[in-house]
């Protein structure tokens, strides 16, 4: 299976956050043997939303919430980021209309069909019900504030061997492109939110709301990603993940990726007013993206 050419960034609160029977339930889920592992619940996850695409007629958004999660453990601590593949699934349904003529959505959902995936929506709304997902998705590229909330010394990179459980995958065996294969970034939500706060007036004053010279990395895109990480538990863990996007890269390519480290460069060059060195941090930051997104609009 082709995995989506997507990034992600996950919120894992610990199960101790979560209300009762929850916390309950994703105690027990976490040590279950049948739970998608952290290696193959991306593929899990894509192939659900294959079968409902698929489906005649197809079904934008599942009729009820997943039961799954993905799930870390540090130390004796358990977290838990669950999927909310019908709540996502509606947000992107959401957008997807949003931004497409009426008669090219109905060439890919049935008007009635799309029309109930809406109302369906509209009442989880107007019950008052969370609208926060705990995974934000991205497609054909990582946005740079992504970068923002992580380290370089917080990388975990797979690029093959044996897969890894459910803690930090490790630097180990032959370079292969099996499922494992992986690049991702782990950082606790302190860190996650005073990086943010640390670097956001410093976008600001720099950058304002984004430049010819940096247009994905403004003030109104980081401070709407501090807000979103603000609604969740002060001793959550904040993940990167590049996802299918690895497969877009080989491994020289992925060992060579430094692009949080380019950006903590660039946000420390601005905020010394070293203004040559952010502009060679954001140039190098470009050429490893600029050709991975022209992917999306590929003949």
């Amino acid at each position: 299976m082709v995995l989506p050419y997507a990034a992600y960034l996950r919120v894992y609160e610990p199960v101790t956050a979560f209300p009762e029977p929850a916390r309950t339930l994703w105690t027990a889920y976490a040590d279950s043997r049948r739970r998608p592992r952290r290696v193959r619940a991306l593929a899990a996850e894509q192939a659900e939303a294959t079968r409902r695409l698929a489906a005649d007629p197809p079904e934008p958004a599942p009729d009820r919430e997943s039961g799954h999660a993905y799930v870390r453990r540090s130390g004796d601590m358990l977290y838990v980021c669950p999927w909310q593949t019908r709540l996502r699934s509606w947000q992107a349904f959401e957008r997807f209309a949003a931004q497409t003529p009426a008669a090219v959505t109905a060439c890919f959902v049935p008007p009635l069909v799309a029309a109930r995936t809406a109302d369906d929506f509209e009442r989880w709304k107007r019950a008052g019900r969370s609208l926060r997902p705990c995974i934000r998705s991205s497609n054909w590229h990582v946005p740079l504030t992504w970068f923002v909330p992580f380290a370089h010394a917080e990388r975990c990179l797979l690029l093959g061997g044996p897969p890894a459980g459910d803690g930090e995958p490790a630097n180990r065996g032959p370079a292969t492109a099996v499922p494992a294969r992986t690049l991702i970034y782990v950082t606790s939500m302190p860190e996650a939110r005073r990086r943010i706060a640390a670097a956001l007036p410093v976008v600001r004053d720099n950058l304002g709301e984004g430049t010819r010279e940096a247009p994905m990395l403004a003030a109104g895109r980081l401070e709407a990603l501090g807000d979103w990480l603000e609604g969740f538990h002060p001793k959550a863990l904040v993940e990167l993940d590049y996802g299918g996007l690895v497969h877009l890269l080989d491994d020289d390519a992925l060992r060579a990726d430094e692009s949080v480290a380019e950006v903590g460069v660039a946000v420390a060059g601005m905020a010394r007013g070293e203004v040559e060195l952010a502009v060679a941090m954001y140039k190098r930051l470009l050429a490893r993206w600029r050709p991975i997104r022209a992917l999306e609009s590929a003949n």
